[in-house]
């Protein structure tokens, strides 16, 4: 079994443990779903009466008194297949247990109990091989959240306790110690304290408000992007924000999104949708008329908002919205011009995410899962070749990309490109993919060297996504200290005394004149407090005068990661500072 699989069974047989401590504590609770995750298990209880975050100790304790009988038990998860009427009486009080054996039993799939020692779950199975890989000083819970029953606000809230497993005691508390710095850098946090974002509820959850500096920081990553993108034959395009439903029945999306989309009902009659999604609108600018091949690719840049009606529970500060902005992209091309148009994304990608500081991506090839083809448009022919194209172009690349099947999006695969950030954590944050699919549903061709209609292909590239979730890992992975070129304030002067304000006012003036992102400290608080509260807003350079820097025409420097680097002429600064800019350091 490879280690990841094993993992994941090893933490699958903890929330199994997590429901069974839980039971014997508090034996009126109904246990519902209860997965391994990502670092470790969650499981969904419906108690009887609340309980707190001070009670996880006790639960943990308990798990650990249960997992020492488990270990001395000759039967380890043994599993049985029974009827839904055997199930059900297992479950006999627990109508969530009942609503998931009558949607198993509707789908035709065996029905399977697992037991150890006292306690039986319904489960599919994909447990540790024993107890003896279950070690009791590497996990831990560490929070609990309201969890709706199966994600949707109409049904119960239930307490979901969430928890982290792992194979050794090291992993764990390096994992613990990520946690406690991921607390620090939550955006969450320090989007407000740095006055980049806010949220109001007379707008709404889920839709952030950008004040005037995250809007510039925004604004300069997307004319970052852009000035790419522009460099490499792209032009800029415009979408409305609603369309009527037709479009998304074209293109497919109405009946996989259409829960998740805010409906228009007009006046007239007609169905309107905010768009969740900018492709389809794309291809009507492509369709507006007859290309001839001589004229491929069309390149369409698109910097706009879309909306999806995500769940309250859902919602995730910055991570997860309701307002989405996405500098999305697509190419319309021949499929023999796929390999080199995708080729010009990866650069763009490769160049962007070095200079936001997360360089260093890995690739990873989201294709199709071929058991589950009614996921999915088109046929399995199409898809093929579609993957193909995607793994020769990871190898004329040079890179050696993991496959993960089922991540496809369902009109064609795609490279999905993975950061790490500051703390250790993985996301994935550029994408490109392949569509054969779409083109086919709205017939968009070129006519060849024939005088034939040409079926072409549809490229999709996000390079920053969501720009939203982008900024959040951006602010946790620098914890608020931006590189210089993107951050909202540059340098705050600092002038000892109110008697060098006016110099202080001439040193902002220059800086500001040069094109940087200046402001001049007012000198009603002490210099030391001025100090403070220039590396409380992070400001990347504190520029303090006084008496000896006016007779001299010169600075002292305090760099908010490096500390005090030391006296130095304006104008030598002023050109420092605008090559660390241009270069866009990090």
């Amino acid at each position: 079994m490879e280690n990841k699989e094993r993992l994941e069974h090893i933490r699958h047989s903890f929330a199994h443990l997590l429901a069974a401590a839980v039971l014997d504590l508090y034996p009126d609770a109904k246990p519902t779903l209860g997965p391994a995750i990502d670092y470790g298990f969650y499981y969904d209880f419906d108690f009887a009466s609340p309980i707190t975050d001070g009670e996880l100790r006790k639960i943990e304790k308990k798990m650990r008194e249960i997992l020492k009988s488990w270990k001395k038990g000759e039967v380890w998860f043994s599993g049985e297949k029974v009827s839904g009427k055997d199930a059900k009486e297992q479950f006999a009080n627990n109508e969530f247990k009942h609503e998931l054996i009558d949607e198993i039993s509707e789908r035709g799939e065996d029905i399977t109990l697992y037991t150890t020692e006292r306690f039986t779950d319904l489960c599919r199975g994909g447990h540790a091989k024993d107890a003896e890989d279950l070690n009791a000083e590497a996990f831990a819970l560490t929070h609990m959240a309201g969890a709706y029953w199966r994600g949707s606000e109409k049904n119960k809230m239930l307490t979901r306790i969430y928890g982290v497993a792992f194979e050794t005691k090291e992993e764990l508390e390096a994992h613990l110690k990520m946690l406690e710095e991921a607390k620090k850098r939550d955006h969450k946090k320090l989007g407000p304290q740095l006055d980049l974002f806010c949220f109001s509820p007379l707008v709404g959850s889920g839709l952030p408000l950008w004040t005037p500096k995250g809007t510039l920081i925004r604004n300069l990553l997307d004319d970052y992007v852009w000035e790419l993108r522009h460099e490499r034959g792209y032009d800029r395009v415009e979408i409305p924000h609603i369309t009527k439903k037709e479009l998304y029945e074209t293109s497919g999306h109405w009946d996989k999104f259409k829960d998740e989309l805010f409906h228009i009902n007009t006046r007239e009659g007609h169905e309107f949708a905010l768009k969740p999604m900018n492709c389809p609108h794309h291809t009507q600018i492509f369709a507006r008329k007859q290309w001839s091949y001589r004229e491929l690719p069309q390149s369409y840049a698109n910097t706009t908002m879309m909306y999806r009606d995500e769940q309250t529970g859902e919602l995730a500060g910055l991570a997860r919205v309701r307002a989405i902005s996405i500098d999305d992209a697509h190419v319309f091309c021949r499929k023999t011009q796929v390999k080199e148009e995708m080729l010009k994304i990866w650069d763009i990608i490769d160049i962007f995410y070095k200079a936001v500081g997360l360089g260093n991506l890995t690739a990873r090839l989201s294709f199709h899962d071929p058991d589950a083809m009614e996921k999915y448009l088109g046929s399995a022919e199409i898809w093929e070749e579609s993957e193909q194209a995607l793994m020769d172009l990871a190898k004329e690349r040079g890179v050696e990309a993991e496959v993960a099947l089922g991540e496809a999006a369902f009109y064609g695969p795609k490279i999905d490109f993975m950061a790490k950030d500051s703390i250790g954590r993985s996301w994935q944050v550029a994408t490109i993919q392949l569509d054969m699919n779409m083109p086919e549903r709205f017939d968009l061709t070129c006519i060849d060297e024939n005088g034939s209609a040409e079926r072409i292909v549809m490229i999709h590239a996000a390079i920053m996504g969501s720009i939203e979730r982008h900024l959040a890992i951006l602010i946790e992975h620098h914890a608020g200290m931006f590189p210089l070129w993107f951050s909202p304030v540059q340098a705050r002067v600092i002038a000892v005394s109110e008697k060098f304000q006016n110099y202080a006012q001439k040193v902002t003036d220059e800086l500001r004149m040069a094109g940087l992102r200046a402001e001049l400290s007012d000198p009603n608080e002490t210099l030391g407090k001025r100090i403070r509260t220039s590396e409380m807003d992070k400001i990347p350079y504190t520029l303090v005068v006084g008496e000896k820097e006016v007779t001299n025409g010169t600075v002292a420097v305090r760099h908010l990661k490096r500390g005090d680097e030391g006296e130095i002429k304006l104008e030598d600064l002023i050109e420092n500072l605008v090559k660390e800019v241009m270069e866009k350091r990090v």
